[in-house]
């Protein structure tokens, strides 16, 4: 979905494309009435919130469901949608209350309510699924409604939590349809957001039309759009090919991508930075394979992320060397600094020191899609290079995937991690902390010191030196190894404007800034 900075690099899209006027981006006299389609491999896991924490799940929250805040396009404060306001309360950050405003309605027409508020949240962290979002909240005890004023009690500070509340994991839903204690099943929203899913085909295409009832932080709402979803990278290009599809996102496979001509008078084409991240992530439960931790730095000696940047994926990736990427608060490189080039003798040393059996054997699964069988079998070439390793390989549809490494079936495995927020701390709670959404059986009391002291302040800057700390402690301890920092790319013919503020790098969907031209 990075070193000390006061800005937020991952966080800018940059415009590439030349040559576009203004007369682009407004509609001309006969707007097109059909719907604009969107193609995209990203799957939705669930249109229930409580049960997804994934990309292509939020991406459509972010367009179904409100949340008491939300982040508008490069900004990094977040601001009230569903609420008139919020804000702690006193200056310990252990209470935060939103008022939320009254004219909000569900797409069935029944009133929003703060109690809607509290259940929402409420349910969604008793559900607690294995791939769901109740990890961005591990401080917070209760949730209480009065009126349309919603109060947060939290057990620590925590200065990210209005950021939190501004994801998909805030989504609002409707207590009468959703309900208390397991995911809503069927096709079926009941959200408040900028849109209405008319219609949904799991895996092929959601249907989603202007909310005329929607109140909130945006102005407008957009024209109908139709999602598709495609399994392969090539399938999506094959759909774009035959003009299917007038948008792209997420994404076309990269050696087209290396070879788009942002100066082609037929496509309109952003390139963005992006905090978009991919990780190798080891399964360290006792008795697994890559449990010792010396195992672990020994695949941490080996890997070489050249071949990945420029053989793999084009160039359209750069090599990461940090949990953190570039562009955010506290980002080091300790994957640099202590594995600076492959070494194989010194990963032949740390294995023997390990008394593990050489070669080790271990699975290896990754989210079936061809750019990630050419990144997979690059990794397995490179552990198996030296006789130190034997990787058996798993390509595995994404649902399954999920669950398999929920419940440590796999020795390692590869997932890509895009920011819900921009702070640091979106990289550290999820992945490396108490109940990790990573589910690789990963502790440590240190990282969860070093964790709960980035929230302490409101003012970021100051958690630079703890960030830098943490980044060190998954260097030393390697529950993962950083493989890539992926840039952002967006392709829409020239007969759709806005598609240069569909995404920011971040998880967020904007669709209700496309329109015809």
């Amino acid at each position: 979905m990075r070193s000390i900075r006061v800005r937020i690099l991952a966080i800018l899209a940059v415009l590439v494309i030349a040559g576009v006027g203004a007369w682009q981006l407004l509609p001309s006299d006969e707007v097109k009435k059909d719907p604009i389609t969107v193609g995209t491999t990203d799957e939705v896991t669930s249109l229930d919130p409580a049960g997804a924490y994934d990309a292509g799940s939020w991406a459509m929250y972010s367009n179904i469901y409100q949340s008491l805040m939300t982040f508008k396009s490069g900004a990094i404060v977040p601001e009230p949608d569903a609420a008139e306001s919020c804000g702690f309360i006193g200056q310990k950050l252990q209470t935060y209350q939103c008022k939320l405003r009254d004219d909000l309605t569900f797409a069935s027409g029944r009133k929003v309510t703060a109690a809607d508020v509290e259940y929402s949240i409420e349910r969604m962290i008793r559900i607690k699924t294995d791939v769901g979002p109740s990890v961005l909240f591990p401080s917070l005890k209760n949730v209480v409604s009065e009126g349309r004023t919603i109060t947060f009690n939290l057990s620590s500070r925590d200065a990210t939590f209005p950021q939190k509340l501004a994801t998909g994991a805030g989504s609002i839903v409707d207590r009468d349809q959703y309900p208390a204690d397991k995911l809503r099943t069927g096709n079926m929203v009941d959200g408040s957001g900028p849109y209405i899913l008319k219609s949904y085909e799991p895996g092929i295409k959601a249907e989603l039309v202007p909310n005329p009832k929607y109140k909130g932080a945006l102005k407008e709402t957009g024209v109908p759009v139709d999602v598709r979803y495609y399994k392969q990278s090539d399938d999506l290009l094959a759909a774009w090919k035959s003009g299917q599809i007038d948008v792209t996102h997420r994404q076309l496979p990269p050696a087209t991508l290396a070879d788009l001509d942002p100066g082609d008078p037929d496509l309109h084409i952003t390139e963005a930075d992006s905090a978009e991240i991919r990780n190798m992530v080891f399964n360290v439960r006792p008795g697994a394979p890559l449990a010792n931790k010396k195992v672990r730095q020994a695949i941490a000696s080996i890997i070489d992320r050249g071949p990945l940047v420029t053989d793999v994926y084009k160039g359209t990736v750069e090599p990461l060397y940090s949990l953190i990427p570039q562009g955010y608060i506290g980002h080091s490189t300790p994957f640099f600094d202590d594995y600076p080039t492959p070494d194989p003798a010194r990963a032949r040393k740390l294995m023997e020191e390990a008394g593990v059996q050489i070669p080790l054997h271990i699975n290896f699964a990754y989210r079936a899609d061809d750019a990630y069988t050419k990144e997979t079998a690059e990794l397995r070439r490179q552990l198996e290079a030296n006789g130190l390793f034997k990787v058996s390989v798993k390509a595995v549809e994404w649902q399954k995937f999920q669950k398999g490494y929920a419940a440590g079936k796999y020795d390692a495995y590869t997932v890509g991690w895009l920011p819900d927020y921009p702070d640091p701390d979106t990289f550290s709670q999820p992945l490396v902390g108490r109940d990790t959404s990573l589910h690789n059986g990963y502790t440590s009391k240190r990282m969860d010191q070093l964790i709960s002291a980035t929230l302490q302040y409101s003012d970021r800057s100051r958690t630079a030196g703890d960030f830098k700390d943490l980044q060190a402690l998954v260097g030393e301890d390697v529950p993962l190894v950083p493989l890539w920092q992926k840039k952002d790319y967006v392709v829409s013919t020239t007969e759709v404007s806005g598609s240069q503020y569909l995404s920011d790098g971040t998880g967020i969907w904007r669709l209700w800034e496309l329109n015809w031209i």
